[in-house]
């Protein structure tokens, strides 16, 4: 929790915490990128900063739906998971004061760019890095990914993905380099810097 005494005191040589100020107009804020991108996590801790809502859409999904993932993809294919994700993208992009993580492949989807481009008050951030880095931190964190099962394919799938990440940012941020923390404050420090005019 940080505290709401900007000159509060801090240990010797800490940084003080960036005080979050973004451009008012602003009603969410909409994370993307590939798996290991760190979307969870860091929208997460920015929620938490902003005092927004964290919300995961492949999380909400499974809550409208009442099934897994892995689950809706077996029982109806892809094209009609595809459909149950963009009304529940129209869904969480209906709340304010939230910060939103987008599956990996919901951009890919043309209904799901319309919705993310069109819908007023939002911003899209892309948390961007190599695929290398990518794959290295999704094996690192020891989940079950079989997507990632063929290193080949997946690197084709980031590289067919890649520049509609790229198309849709509003802000895109290399993170290969950056932690979690670090990445928060550069989005804070972005978005106070940002002209208003230009979100």
């Amino acid at each position: 929790m940080t505290s709401n005494q900007p000159d509060a005191l801090t240990e010797a040589g800490a940084k003080p915490a960036i005080t979050p100020a973004i451009p008012p107009h602003l009603r969410r804020l909409v994370l993307t990128g590939f798996m290991g991108a760190g979307k969870s996590t860091i929208g997460r801790t920015l929620a938490s900063r902003l005092g927004w809502t964290f919300l995961d859409l492949d999380t909400h999904l499974e809550h409208r739906t009442g099934a897994t993932i892995p689950q809706l993809f077996e029982r109806h294919g892809e094209a009609h998971f595809r459909r149950l994700e963009s009304t529940a993208l129209a869904s969480a992009l209906g709340r304010s004061n939230t910060v939103l993580a987008l599956g990996g492949g919901t951009p890919e989807g043309l209904t799901n760019r319309l919705l993310l481009e069109q819908t007023p008050a939002t911003f899209t951030i892309f948390l961007d890095a190599p695929f290398p880095v990518l794959f290295d931190r999704c094996m690192m964190q020891g989940l079950a990914r079989p997507v990632l099962a063929d290193p080949d394919a997946a690197q084709l799938r980031f590289a067919t993905r890649h520049p509609l990440y790229l198309r849709l940012a509003h802000l895109t941020v290399d993170t290969s380099a950056l932690t979690q923390d670090e990445t928060v404050d550069f989005l804070i420090t972005a978005l106070n810097k940002a002209p208003h005019s230009r979100l």
